[in-house]
């Protein structure tokens, strides 16, 4: 795998709640100097009041975190893949598929999902 790590929303909420696995899992990466992505679909599944979610605003605010947009383009590749794992979560899709063209890891609440979604994928559970 490629140096870097994919955040989804399990992972997330994880390092807002100060959750050893996920802080420390950050703090790794970046002292490491590995790249941080975020799908935009997953902020949105997390994020509820900015001025409650300090922790989160300032990791997603970070020169080592990047928010990958969700375009038509990708629409369309997290639908077909989607279709062939016989799945229904975009934003899961996003996840898999904004790691894979990384080459990233995935830091996941919900390692089922994902693995459902590519069995191969490298899977950091919090």
């Amino acid at each position: 795998m490629g140096v870097g790590i994919t955040l989804d929303a399990g992972a997330l909420v994880a390092f807002e709640r100060g959750q050893r696995r996920a802080v420390a899992l950050v703090a790794r990466a970046r002292e490491r100097g590995e790249r941080l992505c975020v799908p935009a679909g997953v902020i949105g599944q997390v994020w509820r009041d900015g001025r409650r979610q300090a922790n989160l605003s300032r990791l997603l605010g970070s020169d080592a975190c990047e928010v990958v947009a969700l375009d038509g383009h990708g629409a369309r590749a997290a639908g077909q893949l989607l279709g062939v794992a016989g799945a229904d979560d975009v934003i899961d899709a996003s996840v898999v598929l904004c790691a894979r063209s990384r080459h990233h890891r995935i830091a996941t609440g919900d390692p089922d999902d994902l693995r459902r979604l590519d069995p191969r994928a490298e899977l950091v559970v919090m």
